[in-house]
């Protein structure tokens, strides 16, 4: 996932999670992401943290893959706010939205090839959002 506005990579190992269970279950029984990795929830427009065992940075986008809304450092039991115009949330380690510069009315794209994904393949290189 890249931020075309701030010439920077949200993570190149993004998994996909479009399904009713894989949304729901998301990074539950994960200890922590490394450095690039991520997990992009679609469609999804609200986040819990219920159950999770470290931080998160949360980024949502709409259908164009425009930042709406961001959270930094969503800590184990919290949760977002709904956003109405969101349609994907894009969760990646804590501390890289302040390192990328990531904020709203920033421009999202893939730009990795597909990786393992939670269920299914990720979109091609450099794909629009759906």
């Amino acid at each position: 996932m890249r931020n075309l506005d701030r010439d920077a990579d949200l993570g190149t190992s993004v998994g996909l999670a479009d399904g009713w269970w894989a949304r729901g279950r998301g990074l539950l029984g994960r200890r922590a992401l490394a450095a690039g990795e991520g997990l992009l929830l679609t469609p999804c427009r609200s986040v819990h943290m219920f159950g999770m065992r470290f931080p998160l940075d949360v980024a949502f986008l709409d259908r164009e893959g425009t930042v709406v809304a961001t959270y930094a450092g969503l800590a184990p039991g919290r949760r977002t706010g709904w956003h109405r115009s969101a349609r994907h949330a894009l969760e990646v380690p804590s501390g890289t939205l302040a390192a990328t510069g990531t904020r709203s009315g920033d421009r999202i794209v893939w730009t990795s090839e597909p990786a393992a994904a939670v269920s299914g393949p990720l979109p091609a290189t450099a794909r629009s959002f759906p």
